[in-house]
């Protein structure tokens, strides 16, 4: 603590004196809400929508509706928020971010900013880590909004889209940060405004904030759909890497998670592909899967990074250590691994839409958080979201004792001297609660207690209901618990009776994470309320945070002493070693996760631009005068692409124009004739041309009448918005992942990105005229099918999702092929251009 924090308190400390006048006056209406009938409190919600929606701001209504709030929640659900609570709770509202330690009673706090922010009719959003604690804090919290007059729903996983819709729709929605982000996306891939579920994103809580926020910042949510390439490539691949020997062929380097061919890896690789070199541009495609093999190969360990279940390959989050079910890794991983692990390789997918978390949460109008383990991170939390964090103090003092660090030389000792402190402390009845970093960890105690006939039960990437229940008895006496690190996060650990006499629930952690929060989040499993505990971590230093980051000084430290393996030291240099080399991967991880949001952020101004034209067409933007813009630029971007300055080329560019105009507005050879144009400016050009193609739309509105033109114009727009985005985020993530050799050219990689992301997006948009006019002017419109179902169709026949796959059939007429018409051969070129070929 520096001078500063010692003569005027924390940035926290002071925050906190600010709120407690707010506190007091929540605590003065007390007496006065108490004495309120059911019915009168039950009132109050109305009275409250009312002065809000004349005009009063939910500021000047805190402390009444907190008030009503706390006395509603004492007769619901038998629970008083005491003051440190209502301290939260005003934080939550502000927009911040409030610290709680574990069993402070985060869900209730919740309740309060929740219950106020409901009252604006816009909807509040509380996110929490899974679909099991949505619905658990749904249905208890409900009974409290409910008694309230509020409405509440729970997005999960598997409701229909009427659903979803009721639950968005109510005041307060509970659900998952997967559940609200794919929501977000498909809402955006919508044809019709009627199918979107979400209200726009008012506010949000967010549970757990640092490991939704942080930990899963860089996880992108991608919708896709099945892509076209073989997966034999894989196979190939995986069968090649299998036989190199590592140095000889190939090289680890763990700290950058990359496998690397040497020389000799590369000369193996020429001779097995028959290549004269590999390094060649066109052998990109063999290089990356062969890269991808490798690191499947060498460093993705199964159970640790992943798990084989029903012939499948499901990702573990190495944070929580659960099971990722329906997640894959992107860019040819995951089909790397399934080679590698004998499973069906399935094909790589096409993104269609992709948010990453840290923009999708960026959206909301207002963004609040809280959790156990936030102010580590405190600077990330302020730089990417604006967010400041505010200790709350605990209700009670901590009684719990965090014990020094033990070291031993090797993990083999430390997991001996583990398993005997667990039997040491099982003779006294107190329970225990070990936290490893990985499933593979958690079996391995397990086994060695069992082998000594020591009852216990273990809890990993099991994510269901289950989890919260076990971790929940962990506090019970007798009980000895292993768990990967973050499993049962949320749910509260309380001591059954005589626990606290024997010491309280004792924390066994089995190695350092790398990231500090996570230890603090293990710790704070114990000695929640003021209730008695302790927690030590044990660490070998043939762990991984110590073998890849720990200082060579600390080796020489150890091996001056002497150490047996069963010999563990405690020492203040060994501490501060391993909380260093935590602040260096935490500063590492905080680099990559603001580089890689620079790059995103350049997609994310793309998106909102997309995605906000294309709400305003969901919503019946008129299209016409849009249109005929289009129409006009289409005309001028063709007349200036092929009429040169050059006059002798002249007769020969004006006929190709020609061509391409015909074919682009479905014209007859009647309508655009050289003798008319050769004398013409360009300008001149472009406006005649204009006016005949205008005149051709009007026609074509009267025969189909004004309302079916303007909605054919919304859904082929839609449509071809939709493809042409999907190819174009394709695109910026291939950009993405060459732009790092921009470094080698002297060039700033991040600003080449958005230089040439921009031109791309610049490109697409143009795209999209054209492609827009074209089926426009082509689509045939039959008066017997409904609108909606024709104008979706044909404009999916000639521009679906996979458009390799989508040919137009050519049309098949029983008389003479007019020239205009596709040609009959498939080609998918007017006649007179493909077999009618003729001098124009």
């Amino acid at each position: 603590m520096g001078l500063f924090d010692k003569m005027f308190g924390t940035y926290s400390e002071r925050e906190v004196k600010r709120i407690k006048p707010i506190v007091d006056k929540i605590d003065s209406l007390g007496p006065d809400i108490e004495k309120l009938s059911d019915d009168e409190l039950r009132n109050k919600t109305e009275e409250f929508k009312n002065r809000y929606e004349k005009g009063e701001s939910l500021d000047s209504l805190l402390p009444e509706a907190f008030a009503v709030c706390r006395e509603a929640s004492i007769r619901v659900l038998g629970m008083k928020h005491y003051r440190e609570q209502l301290m939260g709770g005003i934080i939550l509202h502000q927009g911040r971010i409030a610290e709680m330690k574990t069993g402070e009673g985060k869900t209730l706090v919740a309740t309060l900013p929740a219950y106020l922010n409901g009252l604006s009719g816009k909807g509040v959003h509380v996110v929490t880590v899974n679909d099991y604690l949505a619905k658990r804090d749904r249905d208890e919290m409900g009974q409290l909004y409910g008694f309230l007059g509020l409405t509440t729903g729970v997005i999960i996983h598997g409701l229909t889209n009427d659903q979803r819709r009721e639950s968005y729709n109510c005041d307060i929605t509970y659900g998952t940060n997967n559940e609200f982000g794919f929501d977000y996306l498909r809402d955006n891939m919508v044809i019709y405004k009627e199918e979107r579920v979400q209200r726009p994103l008012n506010y949000c809580i967010v549970d757990e904030v640092d490991s939704i926020l942080i930990d899963e910042a860089r996880t992108p949510l991608i919708i896709s759909g099945a892509g076209e390439k073989s997966t034999d490539l894989y196979k190939i691949a995986d069968f090649f890497v299998k036989r190199l020997k590592e140095e000889e062929h190939y090289t680890i380097d763990e700290k950058a998670h990359a496998v690397m061919l040497t020389e000799e890896g590369l000369h193996s690789a020429e001779k097995a592909f028959k290549l004269e070199n590999y390094a060649d541009a066109k052998n990109m495609e063999l290089q990356h899967h062969i890269t991808q093999a490798l690191k499947a190969n060498y460093m993705m360990k199964k159970d640790k990074d992943y798990m084989v279940k029903d012939d499948e390959i499901v990702i573990v989050d190495e944070f929580t250590g659960r099971l990722m079910e329906g997640r894959r890794y992107s860019d040819g991983l995951h089909q790397a691994i399934e080679a590698k692990e004998g499973v069906k390789v399935q094909r790589e997918s096409k993104t269609l839409a992709t948010i990453t978390f840290q923009n999708y949460f960026r959206m909301y109008n207002k963004l609040s958080g809280m959790t156990g383990t936030a102010l580590t991170e405190e600077m990330e939390f302020r730089e990417i979201y604006g967010l400041d964090v505010i200790v709350v103090p605990t209700h009670r003092p901590i009684q719990r004792k965090d014990q020094p660090d033990f070291v031993y030389k090797t993990a083999v000792g430390k997991y001996k001297a583990i398993v005997n402190e667990i039997i040491d402390t099982h003779k006294t009845g107190q329970p225990v609660l070990v936290g490893t970093t990985s499933i593979e960890k958690s079996e391995y105690i397990s086994a060695m207690l069992k082998r000594k006939g020591i009852t216990h039960k273990v809890l990993n990437a099991k994510y269901h209901e289950q989890e919260a229940e076990i971790v929940s008895h962990a506090g019970e006496l007798g009980n000895i618990t292993i768990a990967t690190n973050m499993a049962g996060r949320g749910t509260d650990i309380k001591l059954s009776e005589g626990v606290t006499e024997v010491g309280g629930l004792k924390i066994i952690g089995t190695e350092r994470h790398e990231s500090r929060r996570i230890d603090n989040q293990l710790r704070g499993r114990s000695g929640r309320q003021g209730d008695s505990g302790e927690s030590r971590f044990y660490i070998s230093l043939e762990d991984d945070l110590m073998r890849i980051f720990g200082s060579e000084k600390l080796q020489g430290v150890v091996d001056k002493l002497g150490l047996q393996d069963d010999e563990a030291i405690e020492s203040k240099m060994v501490s501060k070693s391993i909380e260093n080399a935590q602040k260096k991967v935490e500063g590492n991880n905080f680099d990559v996760r603001k580089t890689l949001l620079g790059y995103d952020d350049v997609m994310n101004m793309q998106r909102e631009v997309v995605y906000k034209q294309r709400s305003e067409v969901l919503e019946g933007m008129n299209l016409k005068e849009q249109v005929q813009e289009m129409i006009k630029s289409v005309i001028a971007q063709a007349v200036s692409s092929h009429l040169t300055s050059d006059e002798d080329d002249l007769e020969e560019e004006l006929k190709a124009l020609i061509v391409y105009l015909e074919d682009m507005f479905s014209l007859d050879d009647s309508q655009l004739v050289y003798d008319e144009f050769k004398n013409l400016s360009n300008e001149e050009i472009v406006e005649k041309v204009f006016q005949i193609v205008k005149n051709l739309y009007e026609e074509k509105e009267q025969s189909v009448g004004e309302e079916q033109m303007r909605e054919m114009e919304r859904v082929v727009l839609l449509k071809v918005v939709d493809t042409k985005w999907m190819d174009h985020i394709d695109n910026m993530d291939h950009l993405k992942k060459g732009i790092g050799l921009r470094a080698y050219k002297q060039q700033d990689p991040a600003q080449a990105y958005q230089m040439e992301g921009s031109a791309m997006f610049s490109e697409m948009i143009e795209n999209i005229k054209v492609d827009t006019v074209k089926y426009l002017y082509h689509i045939k419109v039959e008066t017997s099918a409904p609108q909606r179902e024709r104008v979706a169709q044909e404009t999916s026949a000639n521009h679906g999702g996979d458009s390799k796959s989508a040919k137009k059939e050519p049309i098949k007429k029983e008389n003479k092929v007019g020239r205009n018409d596709e040609c009959p051969c498939g080609s998918g070129k007017k006649y007179k251009a493909c077999c009618g070929r003729e001098t124009v």
